[in-house]
């Protein structure tokens, strides 16, 4: 795999999320892509972009995330929950430090994941 991905894992009864990319950014994109499939699989609409964190009830398909030393901002694009489209599965209740990686592997990918409580 050399291109952006994520896939999920399973852990207990909760979910993990990893993102891969050939920059750790997009390694962060993907594993946010990877946390809105475990909500819904339907399409996302960018309809509106938000960069400051609060509860919105959206949904988000697209993210730029941009790294500077230790600091990670990031853009979110996104739609209102329309939950008859949406069908949402869960919510996530937050990140969990548990199996919490960001690594370069042996073939110069990027990945970034953890367990979600779900």
């Amino acid at each position: 795999m050399n291109r952006a991905a994520w896939e999920h894992f399973s852990h207990e009864a909760d979910v993990g999320i990893r993102g891969f990319g050939v920059t750790p950014a997009e390694a962060f994109e993907q594993a946010a892509v990877a946390l809105t499939a475990v909500v819904t699989h339907a399409e996302i609409k960018p309809l509106t972009s938000v960069d400051e964190m609060a509860i919105r009830k959206m949904l988000f398909g697209c993210f730029a995330v941009a790294i500077e030393g230790t600091r990670l901002n990031g853009i979110l694009w996104g739609e209102p929950v329309d939950v008859a489209r949406h069908a949402p599965a869960c919510e996530p209740k937050g990140a969990t430090y548990t199996a919490l990686q960001v690594r370069k592997n042996d073939g110069g990918l990027w990945s970034a994941g953890c367990v979600v409580d779900v």
